[in-house]
């Protein structure tokens, strides 16, 4: 046997290894959520038993439904994620393309935001959105998501930008085209890799967000990562039903990857078009 294929081999197993860890935890809540609570409970664990969908019922269609705290993770996430990529598209093209006074304090403020910690401001955040009466309404909570996924969009948006070569947008000038028809029919196509890339990360963030929401949000406005919590208590945890709920929080995403994989691969090899993007 040849080094090169022992150092594939070697390499493959190792993968493999990193990919079983990163898995099992998945794959443990799906197999959860499939056994009864004497099942869920057994020990040693059981890895062979009659699986069942009783859990699933419970959650979807029981007394605690969280049908409705999926719908309200969805209001939320998709509400955060159209409107921070309508304002992060041009507010990041015009960081990396024009010229203006106070073009490096914008983006050093745009950078200095990402680095307050959330426990530190969540306070104000409430205190303000109480004095607005936005307090568990989906207006006040969007609005508090917007804060720290805007810039983070705008900073992820500007590298993709600055590697479009600005010869084609001269070139466009030529023609005869504005610039923001240059910048809806010439710029954005290039980046919308870049662009899937970031809808993702703004998406995962504002569905995954869990301080926030358990402090903003209320009985009317709950969402599921809030919501998963009915399933806890002092005298018991609902083991099945949290595996459940788990495995249900997760299809969306999983759902959004895949549809969106060809774009986030794409997206993720910056700088394939060199250009130089002068400013």
């Amino acid at each position: 046997m040849t080094g090169k294929r022992l150092r594939i081999i070697a390499v493959t197993a190792v993968s493999l290894i990193f990919l079983l860890a990163w898995a099992f935890p998945i794959l443990w809540s799906v197999l959860n959520s499939l056994k009864t609570d004497q099942d869920v409970l057994a020990y040693p664990p059981k890895l062979l038993f009659a699986p069942t969908l009783d859990a699933y019922r419970d959650v979807l269609f029981g007394s605690s439904s969280i049908l409705p705290n999926l719908v309200s993770s969805m209001i939320i996430s998709v509400g955060t994620t159209i409107i921070t990529m309508v304002m992060a598209v041009p507010a990041a093209y015009a960081l990396a393309r024009l010229r203006f006074r106070g073009k490096k304090a914008a983006g050093f403020y745009v950078l200095v935001t990402q680095m307050l910690p959330p426990v530190g401001i969540i306070i104000p955040y409430f205190m303000i959105l109480r004095n607005i009466g936005w307090i568990d309404t989906y207006q006040g909570i969007i609005l508090i998501y917007l804060s720290f996924s805007l810039p983070f969009a705008i900073w992820l948006l500007v590298s993709y930008f600055e590697d479009i070569p600005f010869e084609m947008e001269e070139a466009a000038y030529l023609d005869g085209a504005s610039r923001m028809k240059t910048l809806w029919r010439i710029i954005i196509p290039q980046v919308r890799g870049g662009i899937a890339v970031t809808v993702v990360f703004v998406f995962l963030n504002a569905w995954n967000e869990f301080l926030f929401a358990v402090v903003l949000s209320g009985n009317t406005v709950r969402p599921v990562t809030v919501a998963m919590f009915n399933f806890v208590s002092v005298e018991q945890t609902l083991w099945t039903k949290l595996a459940a709920v788990s495995v249900l929080a997760m299809l969306p995403v999983i759902i959004l990857g895949v549809v969106a994989q060809k774009h986030i691969v794409k997206g993720l090899t910056v700088g394939a078009v060199k250009g130089g993007g002068r400013r």
